[in-house]
């Protein structure tokens, strides 16, 4: 190779910067700077605030908008409901929004031809959810500031929806406050509000109300119906080919799919090994109780005594088998399938996808809840026979027909797609007993709402047992009321017999078949769960999350403590007992036995049928007396044994309490002691609260109308606290 001179490298270099010059000569001799290029703004990519709904109509040129205050997915579902119905009915889109997602101070520019609707859930007591709170600050408080500088929402159109249960005091007061509060800042109603009653049907006060509430929707917007479409929410794909570690066998979670770690919570539960489980009542009965003790050590998740634990079921096999065989998917069960939202601003993907036609039914959507009077009209005409689409559109039309077959009977969908057909329901389905119907799957997944956890009160204390939450279930069981369809049936709550199938699996046992009942009505559970997943070395695992709770003790111990707690209303206040002993433990080994002299005393009225039978912890709480060194006292009501009332009636917890008005009296008015009821919302509370109102008003030389008020002053200052149900 030839050897460069250093002559030539000169010239070599002299031209290379000759040539730079000539190309960026612009740069280098004008005068004028080279202007720095602006990046597109992000409002203008659609890019915003993320927080602006104004901005998001704008864009999406949406005229509705629909706000929900959900704790438990219900008020979610009929906010979407009634965008569907307004995209169908009127072309009218609609923005679905999380209240929490967003700012409120711009809810006075929404335009003159669009409207707000708000679908509000009540939670607790008279509270709103936990995703509305910030919502109800900004409308209830008069010092908030819209962009208009005032407190005021003049000519605002808007729109109420509530859910509520009339077993409860404060029945939809979110929603009423939400109106009245709109009303009072001079915005415009359209329609009558809207009260949907849990207690009795949601579905049916709902239907009720939207048949005289969207006329006035029209005319308020100045819309004709007949300008939308039957357009549907998702597209449903079968994949041929997908790697089989990257489908959703019922995994709640990505994590949970590729065995990675991350925190544990409601949208991603830990799979919870099951320590103990065990049969609370008096085995050989024909009702079971069941303990389980959930193993959370190593997962990150921690609680407090009073809180809440939410438990991932499935669906029974036979409402699974059930409905692939009425839906004509049996044969391809395993098939892969990807489900693509063809609005994902209206409906989104309610499950992990891919997945298959089995897991979805199996995990995903709640199959087993009793069917709609609405989705039974929308099925109809995918109906096998005339004579199966008469009997659809019978019990759509008929609200009495339905109520009479369809409430009474506790029927599920499967159940009155094979009814209509003219199937047998009292034999285990199967493809050659249960006609197939032509409904797209599509339709299936927009019409039927996602499973969800079934909360239990926790009823342990981290205290003692800091490396696991036990759960107190009552498995519900229980008759269909006959009609001229059906015979009476076993009907079977999914979350609780779901926790009895793990005991039996845990233990070894064999499930006790209810007399004269088909095999059909004893359900059973995959709880091996997916790819066996949750059971390992004999060890059944459980989906878990916890959720926080306000339902807590006084800090101090001095304070006394009246728990009323009859059944598995007992659970938290075992937790409750709990902590307490964990204090007074470390309390006497660090000043003595007389260290616990100046507690207040810690009353627990609890109730059973018979102290041979279902008295929950029986052997425990003597146990709890003898360390609280007499700070504990229990009251127990056995409502089937002696003793009973003079004129025969039984005994229960709120007999109890009237016996005790004198040391409860003094312990709420002296000792400025806490009440915290648990348990049935619909008889036992308002009972409760009723008697509490006799002593207190009585006490106070006054009358019952005095009581009740010390009661709600109670209440306002968190010394009566409830956790009920109904």
């Amino acid at each position: 190779m030839a050897v460069a001179s250093s002559s030539d490298v000169a010239i070599l270099a002299l031209g290379v910067v000759l040539a730079a010059a000539y190309l960026f000569r612009d740069s280098i001799f004008s005068s004028t700077p080279k202007a720095v290029p602006v990046a597109p703004s992000k409002l203008a990519n659609g890019h915003g605030n993320p927080r602006d709904f104004i901005a998001k109509m704008k864009q999406g040129k949406k005229r509705l908008i629909i706000f929900y205050g959900s704790q438990t997915g219900t008020a979610e579902e009929y906010a979407i409901r009634i965008a569907k119905e307004a995209k169908t009915k009127f072309g009218l889109t609609s923005l679905v929004c999380d209240p929490e997602e967003y700012d409120f101070e711009n809810l006075d520019q929404v335009a003159e031809d669009s409207c707000v609707i708000f679908v509000m859930a009540t939670y607790g007591e008279g509270e709103p959810t936990d995703n509305a709170v910030q919502l109800m600050e900004n409308l209830t408080d008069s010092a908030f500031e819209f962009s208009n500088g005032q407190h005021r929402l003049e000519g605002l159109k808007y729109v109420v929806f509530g859910l509520g249960n009339r077993t409860y005091e404060h029945y939809n007061a979110i929603a009423r406050q939400v109106d009245a509060e709109l009303a009072n800042m001079g915005a415009v109603r359209i329609g009558e509000r809207g009260e949907g009653d849990d207690d009795k049907s949601m579905e049916e006060d709902y239907l009720e109300w939207k048949d005289t509430f969207w006329p006035a929707f029209a005319e308020a917007l100045g819309v004709e119906e007949g300008q939308g479409g039957d357009t549907p929410d998702f597209a449903v794909t079968e994949l041929e080919s997908h790697p089989p570690e990257k489908v959703y066998l019922g995994e709640l979670s990505a994590r949970a799919l590729t065995k990675t770690k991350g925190i544990h919570d409601a949208k991603n539960p830990y799979a919870s090994p099951v320590k103990v489980s065990r049969e609370l009542f008096q085995v050989g009965g024909d009702r079971n109780c069941v303990h389980v003790e959930l193993d959370i050590e190593g997962s990150g998740i921690t609680y407090q005594h009073g809180d809440h634990v939410g438990v991932w079921p499935l669906n029974p096999d036979v409402e699974v088998d059930r409905l692939l065989c009425a839906l004509g998917l049996y044969s391809k069960k395993d098939t892969v399938i990807n489900v693509d939202s063809l609005d994902p601003a209206l409906a989104k993907v309610p499950f992990p996808v891919p997945s298959t036609y089995i897991s979805v039914l199996r995990h995903y959507i709640d199959i087993s809840a009793v069917a709609g009077r609405q989705i039974l009209g929308v099925l109809a005409k995918f109906a096998p026979s005339p004579d199966a689409d008469a009997f659809m559109r019978n019990l759509t039309s008929n609200k009495d027909e339905y109520a009479a077959v369809v409430t009474n009977g506790c029927l599920k969908l499967g159940e009155v797609l094979q009814l209509a057909a003219g199937n047998d329901i009292n034999v285990h389905p199967t493809p050659q007993n249960t006609t197939a119907w032509a409904i797209p799957f599509d339709i299936v997944i927009s019409s039927i709402p996602r499973l969800q956890p079934r909360y239990y009160s926790i009823s342990s204390s981290p205290k003692l047992n800091p490396t696991s939450v036990h759960v107190t279930a009552v498995v519900l069981k229980y008759e269909s009321i006959a009609n001229k369809l059906t015979t009476p049936r076993w009907v079977h709550g999914v979350g609780s017999n779901f926790l009895l199938n793990i005991k039996h699996a845990a233990n070894g046992e064999t499930a006790a078949a209810s007399e004269g009942l088909e095999y059909v009505s004893l359900p059973a559970y995959a709880i091996e769960g997916p790819r066996g997943a949750h059971k390992a070395e004999g060890v059944y695992k459980i989906p878990v999350h916890v959720r926080r709770s306000t339902f807590r003790l006084p800090t101090n111990p001095k304070s006394p403590v009246i728990m009323v707690g009859p059944g598995t209303g007992v659970a938290p206040f075992r937790g409750f007992i709990q902590e307490r002993v964990a204090l007074a433990r470390r309390t006497l080994e660090k000043n003595g036995d007389d260290a616990l002299a100046d507690w207040g005393q810690i009353s627990l009225f609890y109730g059973c049928r018979k102290s041979t039978e279902d008295f929950l912890y029986k052997d425990e709480w003597p146990q709890y007396t003898a360390e609280l060194k007499g700070k504990f006292t229990m009251h127990c009501a056995f409502s089937r044994e002696p003793p009973y009332k003079p004129d025969g009636g039984k005994i229960y917890v709120q007999d109890l309490i009237w016996d005790d008005r004198k040391n409860i009296a003094d312990a709420i008015l002296n000792g400025k002691g806490y009440v915290y009821i648990c348990g049935d919302a619909k008889a036992m509370s308002k009972a409760v609260e009723e008697v509490l109102a006799r002593i207190l008003g009585e006490a106070k030389g006054g009358s019952e109308a005095d009581g009740t008020a010390e009661v709600k002053l109670m209440k306002e200052r968190s010394r009566l606290m409830l956790d009920v149900w109904s």
